[in-house]
This record gives structure tokens, sequence and C-alpha cells, in this order.
């Protein structure tokens, strides 16, 4: 079947659902769709997670949720409930292991026994696909708050019909935000194809009457991200989940560091998001956000991985967020203890609380800099559109291959990596280099102007050492890397 932004029909879906649950031995558990809808019907409206998104956001209130998963079914239940009660999250992780995001399933199979034998886990997630349905909906069963699966997976089909059955109703991923940050050499127009069947399946439940949220990944590589960029990407796989028929869509960002480009950034995300899917055809979404607390180097030093924690959730709160994912104190350590997962969400919780009242205003400088985003954004948008002649998923793979598209630090050789960020003297991230990126003459001339006001301040040259001080700079206890002159 050709790649082609269209709707999967019913029999185009059947055909590749047949070899799909053949992939593992499970899927023979979810072969049955009806009963797996009739099932996820079945689960309290309390514990939906498109439907709590959707009140959030009416209520004006942001929710949190950390990131957890530990790889045996009662071990993640406990893990899990920990962080519901003693951590305050409103909404619960599932984060899926490495071996099922690369449907090495063989491999979590070891990973298992070796887990039971140890009475821990061995593996850096949950396997669900090996666990199966039965062991998801014991998961979902036993917990009081509604539950996503958050991975890193290029093809999640099967695990896709496996957490839907299970009664999850939210899937993270998309076939670009879930490839080109992730692997070296999966194809783009696998990826999408697959994605599609993903967002297929979830808008069957939701022609079912089962809301399914669905959530592109934001952050994409997470270092020196410029908005617009990830901004593009997120609103590129809002676009294609909406077309096989997803009504309930999250788009979300990565902190970059500046509050006034963060606060700028995510209201531009969501306004071209609404935007958009209202000038392809897409109507009545629900469009909530997620803001990712920041994603690179993290300050070794507890108190002030806590500040950066805080600092963030101040962020979230002002830009009314629909939704934070939390980090840890340990962040700079590894997976992160229960205890040390609760207090970065006990952290964030009292920030936001503390802030529920206040407002940010659309003061001069926050209207340039979300007027910038929004230009930038549209200008991307408007070239993958044409490099596709019309057609968005087409548009993506083509725009990969000019470097239309393009993301800082990405693994995937699909990904040209030629822009390169660097921040400006306000720690806002800017274009040093856009590569192929076809912003307007007087975008680049800003984007220029704003890293040679840095240039100046730090009596230095704009060049690609601003990029290296930048990347290690938040584990230095600073947004803007300084130079050091000493090794010159």
């Amino acid at each position: 079947m050709e790649l082609e932004n269209k709707k999967l029909t019913m029999d185009e879906f059947l055909k590749t659902r047949e070899e799909v649950l053949k992939t593992w031995s499970t899927g023979e558990q979810v072969a049955d769709l009806e009963k797996n809808i009739e099932y996820a019907r079945s689960i309290p409206k309390s514990k939906n997670f498109a439907l709590k998104l959707k009140k959030a956001k009416h209520n004006q209130i942001t929710l949190t949720q950390p990131r957890a998963g530990v790889a045996l079914v009662e071990n993640h239940i406990g893990l899990l409930r920990y962080l519901s009660e003693e951590g305050e999250a409103d909404l619960l992780p599932t984060t899926i292991d490495s071996y099922t995001r690369l449907n090495r399933y063989e491999n979590c199979e070891l990973g298992l026994e070796e887990s039971r034998r140890n009475g821990r886990s061995m593996l850096n997630g949950f396997p669900v696909v090996n666990h199966g349905v039965f062991g998801a909906r014991k998961v979902q069963e036993n917990l009081d708050k509604p539950v996503q699966a958050r991975h890193g997976t290029p093809d999640a089909r099967l695990m896709s019909e496996i957490i839907h059955a299970a009664g999850w109703t939210s899937n993270e991923g998309g076939g670009i935000s879930y490839n080109i940050p992730y692997s070296k050499d999966a194809p783009l127009d696998k990826t999408i194809k697959d994605w599609q069947y993903c967002d297929r399946l979830a808008a069957i439940y939701e022609e079912n009457g089962v809301p399914i949220n669905r959530e592109p990944f934001g952050p994409l590589t997470g270092t020196l991200v410029p908005p617009s960029m990830s901004n593009a990407v997120a609103i590129i796989e809002a676009l294609l989940a909406a077309e096989q028929g997803v009504k309930h869509i999250t788009v979300g960002y990565g902190q970059c560091g500046n509050q006034l480009q963060d606060i700028a950034a995510i209201k531009a995300l969501e306004q071209l998001t609404e935007y958009s899917l209202e000038k392809f055809g897409y109507k009545n979404r629900i469009i909530t956000t997620v803001f990712h607390q920041w994603m690179g180097g993290f300050p070794k030093d507890e108190a002030k991985a806590y500040a950066a924690i805080s600092n963030a959730s101040v962020t979230a709160a002002l830009a009314r967020v629909t939704k934070v994912i939390v980090k840890t104190p340990h962040e700079a350590f590894g997976i992160p203890t229960k205890e040390a997962n609760a207090n970065g969400l006990k952290c964030t919780k009292m920030v936001l609380n503390l802030m529920a009242d206040q407002k940010s205003y659309m003061s001069k400088k926050l209207k340039e800099q979300l007027n910038i985003i929004k230009e930038e954004t549209e200008c991307i948008l408007d070239a993958v559109f044409d490099a596709g002649k019309g057609d968005m998923a087409n548009g993506v793979v083509e725009a990969f291959k000019r470097g239309i598209l393009d993301i800082p630090f990405a693994p995937s050789k699909h990904n040209a990596n030629k822009i390169l960020p660097a921040r400006d003297a306000y720690g806002a991230v800017r274009y040093l280099d856009s590569g192929n990126v076809p912003l307007t003459k007087e975008l680049k001339s800003y984007n220029r102007y704003m890293l040679e006001k840095r240039a100046i301040v730090q009596k230095r040259p704009v060049d690609f050492q601003m990029t290296v001080d930048d990347i290690f700079a938040i584990s230095e206890g600073r947004l803007v890397g300084k130079p050091d002159f000493s090794k010159r």
C-alpha cells in the first residue's frame, strides 16, 4: 500500500490487523475487536485519560504526570499506586522498556525471567506486549486514575492493540516523533504508515464510545530544539492523526528554558494546531497541551535539581498547559527511586498550586516571540505541504530528504542534521544555522541579530562553540553557556 494521508478503510485496517496480531503470541488475546471495545466501554469515565484532559482544559487547571515503569506486574502496580497516593499524580504513565520499543519480545522474556529470579526489575520499563492484555488489564483495574503508554516505539501497532483492549485510554508517539529522535535507520514511510494504523485503531474505539487520547512526542531530541521545529512536527502529527479520525489530541513541547519563549511557544502551538485542523476540515477536535520539564542535562546536586523542577513548574503554570510531565531530583543519575519520583511530583504540584491564580499577560515582548514562532512554524508547514504536492504524509518524507524538517542531534540517517541551534543572550533558542529550513530572509536575520547580541555581551564569535557551551550549561548551573577563555 502506497503512503498517502488518507483514512484507512475498515477492510485495509482489518487486513493489516491480521498480520499485526501474529507478531507475538499475546496478539491472539486481542483478536476479538468487538469484545475489546466492549471491555474498554466498561471502564469508569473517571479513569478515561481523554475525558480527564478535556475537563482540565475546561477548568483551566494543570495536571501532573510522572514517567515510571518496571518489569513485573505487581511491582508496577505498587509503583504507580505510590506515585498516585504519595506523589499526588493526577495522571499515570506506563513507561515501556527498550526491548519492547524495538519489538524484541524474545529479549523481554529473558528480562522478565531474570526480574522474577531477582525480585526486582531487570528491564527499564514495563514489557506490555509480553504481559499481554490480561497483565495490562490487571494494571488498569488496580489503579484509580487514567493510564497512558509512554514509550518511543517506531512500530507500536501490537502494543496499541493490547493497551487499548486493556482499557488504557492514551497512547503517546507518532511516525516522526518516535522515529527520527529514536532510530538510526527506520524508514519514515513505514513508521508513518504504522502510526496511521495506531491512530485508526484509536479512532475506531472513539467511534464506538471509548474516547482515546493521542499525544505526539513534543520534545523530540530534547536538546536545543527551536520551538518552531518541534511545533511543526507536533502539528503535522496532529493532522495525520485527525485524518484517521482521532478526536482527542495532546500536542507537546519540551522546555527550552527562556520563560518568555516557552510560554509563547505553548500558546503558538495550541493556536496553530487548532487553526491547522480547522483549515484542513477536521472539526470538533479537542486539543490539549503538555509541557515537558527540562529534558537535557540535570544538576547532580539534589537541591539544584529541585530548583530546575520548580522553574519548569512556574513556566507550566503561566503557560496554562493542560498537563506537565514531571522530572525527578535524581535525573542526573538514571532511573529514580519511587520516593524521588514522588518528591518531584509534590514539588511540581506545590508550585502549580501557588501559581494557580496568577496569569501571564500578553506583553509586547511575549507577543513578539509568539509571532516569530508562528511565522517560522508556518514557513515549515507550508513547505512540507508543498513538498508532498498537497499530501502531508508524503510531504513529511520529502521534507526530511530536503532538510525542510530537520531535528537537531537526531540519530536517524533520514535526518539532514544541517541545522545548528544556540541560545541568545536571554537564553532563547535560535537558529545559528537554519540549514535548508525555509525561513524567510527576515526571520534568518532576526535569529542572527539575537545571537550577535549575545556575542557582543560575551565577547566571542557567533559559532559552533556557542552550541557546545549551551548543551552543558544547565548541568553546570546556568542557562546560557559561557566561553572558557582559559582553553583558548
